[in-house]
């Protein structure tokens, strides 16, 4: 048995010589060392020696064992140390190169105007609504007091998707405004009520600096009892002089809306010259606004709200208008280029 071990560690320490990388020793050890390796089948004959033989045998074992696990963690210790450098010499790493900066998306300009006048507004008591982009000339027109002869039925200020009319809803056209979402809601809470309604509406018209046939708006309503436009002039001074961190001056000026009574136009103090007079605000010192007033009596009936027992107000703004005059953007247009040269501003 001991010219065996011999045999064994003599062939043992030829393979080691031959092997390449760390898989080839470790097949090694496996081969010879492990559970059912050849070390381990010669040793299996102990039983069959005497104790003396067993002795010597054993510590013979023990030290051919011993060597070879030394050799081969040695040699494995040198390849790997190898195969380090030479990673490092292919892949040389400058850490004191700052990292890469990956770019991050930001929300857009007008997502972030929105997100805020919506904060304030909540912040107030108003719950945010919505309603389809694409409306009947019923919610569109005639439940907001529009009439059939009214100019803004006309085919150049809208867009009509659809040829068939409906006998109660009319045909479909893409949304002028907000304010359709008034009467849905008034159908389906009644009153009272305090919303803001934010969203995307078309108009057909060209396009320039300052027009464009999509854009964003703000409609806003509020029915209770005893409701005035001193309430109106309160919100709107509180919503505005909180956006623009700044105390805002107002003022009401008479203005047509057919789904008010009376209607009136708001305009704020100018930002830029503070009521002194600039080019922004044709040097009167205010700037043009919003649309609002008191509900109609005949959008509060077509609402299902009894006009005897409440009274409220809405308002609109361009949502499109408030980010530009926000950001100091002077092109609507850019807005919804998808140029990231302008985007990655803001």
């Amino acid at each position: 048995m001991i010219t065996s071990l011999q045999k064994l560690e003599k062939e043992m320490l030829s393979a080691l010589e031959k092997a390449q990388d760390i898989h080839q020793l470790e097949e090694i050890r496996i081969k010879y060392l492990g559970r059912k390796g050849m070390l381990t089948a010669i040793l299996k004959g102990l039983k069959n020696l005497s104790d003396e033989e067993k002795r010597v045998v054993g510590q013979l074992a023990n030290k051919i064992r011993d060597e070879i696990e030394r050799k081969i963690e040695k040699k494995s210790t040198g390849m790997k140390n190898s195969l380090l450098e030479k990673s490092l010499q292919e892949n040389w790493i400058d850490l004191t190169v700052p990292g890469k900066k990956y770019n991050i998306g930001h929300i857009h300009p007008l997502s972030q105007m929105q997100e805020k006048v919506e904060h304030i507004f909540g912040q107030m008591g108003f719950a945010v609504m919505d309603g389809p982009e694409i409306e009947s000339e019923y919610y569109n027109f005639e439940g907001l007091n529009i009439p059939e002869h009214h100019p803004a039925r006309d085919m150049q200020d809208t867009f009509f998707i659809e040829k068939n009319r409906d006998p109660k809803f009319g045909r479909l056209v893409l949304r002028t405004h907000t304010s359709p979402v008034q009467v849905r809601t008034m159908e389906k809470y009644g009153a009272p009520l305090r919303i803001i309604v934010p969203g995307r509406v078309f108009r057909y018209e060209a396009t320039d600096a300052s027009h464009d046939t999509t854009f964003y708006q703000v409609e806003g309503l509020m029915i209770d009892k005893d409701i005035s436009i001193a309430s109106l002039k309160g919100v709107m001074n509180e919503f505005l002089s909180r956006l623009f961190d700044q105390k805002i001056n107002l003022r009401f000026r008479p203005g047509y809306f057919p789904f008010v009574e009376p209607g009136m136009e708001l305009d704020l103090g100018c930002l830029f010259c503070e009521g002194q007079g600039c080019r922004v605000c044709k040097h009167t010192g205010w700037m043009e606004f919003m649309g609002a007033g008191m509900v109609h009596p005949n959008v509060l009936r077509l609402g299902g709200i009894d006009p005897e027992k409440f009274q409220g107000w809405a308002f609109g703004f361009g949502l499109t208008r408030l980010t530009m005059l926000k950001f100091g953007i002077n092109d609507i247009r850019l807005l919804t280029s998808g140029d990231l040269r302008f985007l990655e501003q803001f």
